[in-house]
């Protein structure tokens, strides 16, 4: 709690307005409850506006201070689904499909968050990662000058010597399978530079892998490599205050003892505060084996590279981690230009 602590008391200097698609998920109403209730800023559900009463009614939730909007009903539905037919016209979609794609929450919020109608968008609660991600890369795309969308999750645990004060920067964990290098490499930077701007630090970048430093030899390992230089070079094309070292086993990069005997010249080993996986296998298993295990409170999927700050939460998640994520998707939107410089120069179907 911490380091969300700390996150929070950033956001109620700076409140925001986040929308949530899932707005009759009982989770969600108890973190839009929470969100409000600590002046973090207005959170607007989307859904039938009388399954959300119904539901909060159960739960004894108060729904002062939140709004709802039913994209059935809205106002705004022509202008958006025109926008939407504009956008992907080309891909063959017709003004009726755009319609129907508005009448979807998830859709609907992108457009919101994409017009500005929203601050951030958090969901996935009741959803798989496709169903909140299509519409997010439809419609909001990626910021300029990212070559990968990815996502990282932010993990706080009670031993305060691992990370930064027991925070870590995992990262991909949710979205791109297998990374080329290049994808590998941006994944790297852009979980840096959120690292350097949630935790106030210079990120220290530790590229994983089941080698360090050359004691095996495979292909993975030479992409590991070879990611690790051009992060280096991005990092430093793009002033970002961070270190990075791989390839480095786990254990290397997190305990100094053992980052002594394997790495001598290391800015990064035994001291990493940014953990990036090969793929998303060995990324998503390792933050659910933290978060169950390891008892880590669990913030993400954090979207990196997208023009607008959302997050995809997982369908296990708590209405606890649902809370933190959209804290520090609110703290990502009052500097979004510094983190990603030229980003929001359109809006959708224009």
């Amino acid at each position: 709690m911490r380091f969300i602590g700390n996150v929070i008391e950033k956001l109620q200097r700076h409140p925001k307005r986040v929308v949530f698609p899932e707005g009759a998920e009982p989770r969600i109403l108890q973190a839009a409850r929470q969100f409000y209730a600590l002046r973090l800023g207005v959170p607007i559900l989307l859904g039938d506006p009388d399954q959300v009463r119904e539901v909060a009614g159960t739960l004894k939730i108060s729904l002062d201070g939140i709004r709802i909007i039913n994209p059935a009903t809205s106002e705004d539905l022509d202008n958006f689904s025109s926008r939407f037919f504009r956008l992907r016209r080309e891909k063959g979609l017709r003004q009726t499909e755009a319609r129907e794609a508005m009448l979807q929450p998830n859709f609907y919020g992108a457009m919101m968050l994409a017009m500005h109608q929203a601050d951030g968008l958090v969901s996935g609660a009741s959803h798989i990662t496709g169903s909140v991600l299509r519409p997010l890369f439809q419609i909001v795309r990626a910021a300029p000058d990212i070559g990968a969308v990815s996502s990282c999750m932010v993990m706080e645990v009670e031993d305060t010597r691992i990370g930064e004060n027991g925070v870590l920067f995992m990262a991909d964990c949710g979205v791109i399978p297998d990374p080329t290098v290049d994808q590998l490499a941006d994944i790297a930077v852009s979980t840096a530079r959120l690292a350097r701007h949630m935790l106030g630090v210079r990120a220290r970048v530790a590229m994983l892998s089941f080698s360090t430093r050359g004691s095996a030899s495979h292909p993975s390992v030479g992409k590991v490599q070879a990611a690790t230089a051009q992060a280096r070079r991005k990092a430093g094309q793009l002033n970002i205050e961070a270190d990075f070292d791989g390839e480095m086993q786990v254990d290397a990069a997190l305990v100094p003892e053992i980052a002594s005997r394997k790495l001598h010249d290391s800015q990064v080993a035994g001291r990493a505060n940014v953990l990036i996986f090969p793929d998303l296998n060995s990324g998503n298993i390792a933050s659910r084996l933290l978060q169950h295990i390891g008892r880590a409170n669990a913030y993400g999927q954090i979207l990196l590279g997208l023009n607008r700050p959302a997050a995809d939460v997982s369908r296990g998640s708590t209405a606890h981690d649902i809370l933190g994520v959209a804290s520090i998707i609110g703290v990502q939107a009052t500097d979004y230009l510094k983190l990603y410089p030229g980003a929001d120069a359109h809006l959708p179907g224009e």
